[in-house]
């Protein structure tokens, strides 16, 4: 037995409601069971009761024991003062008020039906990957979807956070953010902070100025990130190196160091040498990306956008000094699709926020025209017969899997909901 299901129990009214009494015989009526509380304090707040003949208003909270009570030192606490109805799955000791009055407690198991037990053990039970693996593709289409949306927007407003934080610390500057957004997203999982912090330390203005000669965007790029700091015979080395030490003079930037990039177990496309000189050439070739981010409507049109190569250095080469077989290495369809899902339509999200508007539709037309990302996670929810057809499913199960299953926080989903209902009727107020 866990709380959290008692949590649900109370704000969901799972019980029987025309019988509840108190555990010294007293009737209650729930007039309202409260707002439920995920932060410190009560766990409901404003419930509203009559508990025998006298009505109530105040702070409902719940234990697996009275005892815990004492256990979490609330008799300690004045956030505790206004509670007037303790809700206990088992009842083991009485507690009091400071002024010594007692506070009425109800045994919540005397009151709630032998199906929904069983439905929660089902739910509960040891899993191999999540606990509803065996029934999650039986849930109604119509609440999977609904469920589906608010997850995807759970997940832009948790992405939205760096995004305002960005702004914050650009003095509102969005093309500044998108330049610091796009790096962290082409350095991907192995060397996405590394790359942020590289953004982060070139003022954008400088990469404003500079965009017009590509050879100073990767120099600025390059330097940053400690690519050009050993001595080497490659003429084109040389070339950034001097570019880089003669803009760190030129703009006065302190030289500064970020996290070593890495190399080791990436395909040779994902070299942070192949992806920054991509991302120079996008800066290079477009001023003003930040408008033409935010007029996107479709992933052809981001595809359009997005489409660059690399130097020609680059087009022979993986690394300096070494020479390979000549490779436009243009951005993959693949891989416009990943910045196009964590950057392009989070910005879009965040920015849309900032100027009180809603773009909510227009963001669910856009994520169901890119295909699904294809990792361990979606392969594991396909096995399990759910659908994913777009990108707005992944994303949204891939919330799904980190904030929900992964924290055991079933009863706070509508999949954990849904199976917790019985077939009989419940008797609601």
């Amino acid at each position: 037995m866990k709380e959290d299901f008692l949590h649900y129990l109370w704000r969901y009214k799972k019980f029987d409601v025309l019988n509840l009494k108190t555990t010294i015989g007293e009737t209650v009526q729930i007039i309202s069971s409260g707002s439920y509380l995920e932060l410190a304090g009560p766990d409901f707040f404003n419930a509203q009761l009559v508990v025998g003949n006298q009505k109530w208003a105040g702070n409902v909270e719940i234990h697996i024991k009275s005892s815990d009570w004492y256990v979490h030192n609330h008799e300690k606490d004045n956030a505790y003062q206004n509670v007037i109805l303790h809700v206990v799955w088992e009842h083991d000791t009485i507690i009091f008020r400071e002024d010594n009055s007692e506070i009425p407690t109800i045994e919540l198991r005397d009151f709630v039906s032998a199906e929904v037990l069983v439905n929660y053990k089902k739910l509960v039970q040891p899993k191999s990957w999540i606990y509803c693996e065996k029934e999650i593709a039986t849930i109604d289409n119509f609440i999977f979807s609904n469920w589906k949306e608010r997850l995807f927007f759970e997940r832009l407003e948790r992405k939205s956070k760096l995004i305002f934080d960005l702004l914050s610390s650009t003095n509102n500057d969005w093309e500044a953010v998108l330049f610091c957004l796009l790096a962290k997203n082409f350095g991907l999982n192995t060397n996405g902070e590394s790359f942020l912090a590289i953004a982060k330390a070139l003022p954008f203005s400088i990469i404003r100025k500079e965009s017009f000669e590509v050879e100073n965007l990767e120099a600025l790029l390059f330097g940053k990130g400690q690519l050009l700091v050993d001595e080497k015979e490659d003429v084109y080395f040389s070339d950034l190196k001097f570019r880089y030490y003669y803009m760190l003079h030129k703009y006065r930037v302190e030289e500064g160091y970020v996290q070593p990039l890495q190399f080791f177990k990436l395909r040779p496309d994902n070299f942070p040498t192949i992806r920054l000189s991509q991302l120079a050439h996008l800066y290079h070739h477009h001023q003003n990306l930040f408008t033409k981010v935010i007029d996107l409507k479709s992933n052809v049109d981001g595809y359009e956008l997005l489409q660059v190569s690399v130097s020609d250095y680059w087009q022979t080469h993986y690394t300096f000094d070494k020479v390979s077989s000549k490779k436009s290495k243009k951005l993959s369809k693949a891989f416009i699709d990943l910045l196009l899902i964590n950057t392009v339509i989070p910005i879009q999200f965040a920015y849309a926020q900032s100027r009180s508007e809603s773009n909510s539709e227009q963001l669910l037309q856009f994520m169901n025209q890119i295909v699904a990302e294809k990792n361990s996670t979606i392969d594991k929810f396909t096995f399990f017969k759910v659908a994913v057809n777009t990108a707005f499913d992944s994303q949204s199960l891939l919330h799904l899997k980190k904030e929900y299953c992964a924290k055991n926080k079933c009863l706070s989903c509508a999949v954990g909901m849904e199976l917790l209902k019985v077939k009989s009727e419940m008797k609601v107020l």
